[in-house]
């Protein structure tokens, strides 16, 4: 119950990663609100969080919108009390080679992954620097460090990392720590789409050869909003099979 007493909120909660980070936190004691575009998946997923004994709740967000942030932010302690964890999970994956790569698809992605993040975290920042305290963690990914056809999801997620770097610096005088997590391939409903083709080239790149899966994300977001991470701040750590080391050729 390393969090026990604590409050948090995991945008894009309502499945996959999202869901196994709110899960992971409300185990180690923390009531969590679940944030997501969809009311409808928020509503479903803190749902079944409850009917296993754990305090969950959820609210309809999309962190596009700087006023939708706020309003969460500001919802999440006026029925849950202060906030003292925030995940900013939501993110969304649109690939393609440059050449074919769209306006809509390259400013969808930014607008998500990196306003989204930064919209979040400055709502959240407000209510934890009254307090000179919290935790911030940003789910970015290994692939900010470059794969192809993923250009847009690569730019944005580097971003998340340069942002997570730089809020660190400016928040660490206010009690706050910023870290984010890189995960790699994961066991998520999109990876279970992909072909037999496509996944057999996805794990020969992999050094493990094996996938991982949304609790171990869950994990390392539990050390960096627990105590034991008290002094880490502006790190990026990787959940990626050794994928961010070096790939074997796809």
């Amino acid at each position: 119950m390393n969090l026990y007493g604590k409050t948090a909120i995991v945008t894009g909660g309502a499945q996959g990663i999202g869901l196994a980070i709110a899960t992971e936190l409300a185990s180690q004691g923390a009531v969590v609100t679940i944030a997501d575009r969809s009311a409808e998946g928020a509503e479903r997923s803190a749902a079944e969080l409850t009917e296993s004994g754990l305090r969950a709740f959820s609210v309809a967000a999309d962190v596009t919108s700087a006023e939708a942030a706020d309003a969460m932010v500001a919802t999440h302690e006026e029925r849950r009390g202060p906030l003292d964890i925030l995940v900013n999970n939501a993110g969304i994956s649109i690939n393609g080679s440059i050449r074919k790569l769209t306006d809509e698809d390259w400013n969808r992605t930014l607008a998500v992954n990196l306003t989204g993040t930064m919209n979040c975290s400055r709502a959240a920042a407000r209510v934890m620097g009254e307090r000179r305290s919290g935790r911030i963690v940003n789910i970015a990914s290994r692939a900010w460090l470059g794969w192809f056809g993923q250009s847009a999801y690569a730019a944005s997620k580097g971003g998340v990392v340069s942002f997570t770097r730089s809020l660190a610096i400016e928040l660490a005088r206010l009690g706050i720590t910023v870290n984010a997590i890189a995960p790699g391939l994961i066991d998520t409903p999109l990876i279970r789409n992909e072909t037999p083709e496509v996944m057999e080239r996805l794990l020969a790149a992999q050094p493990t050869g094996v996938i991982g899966t949304p609790e171990d994300v869950g994990w390392a977001v539990s050390y960096f909003a627990g105590s034991a991470g008290a002094s880490t701040t502006g790190q990026v750590l990787y959940v990626c099979g050794g994928k961010s080391l070096y790939t074997r050729p796809a």
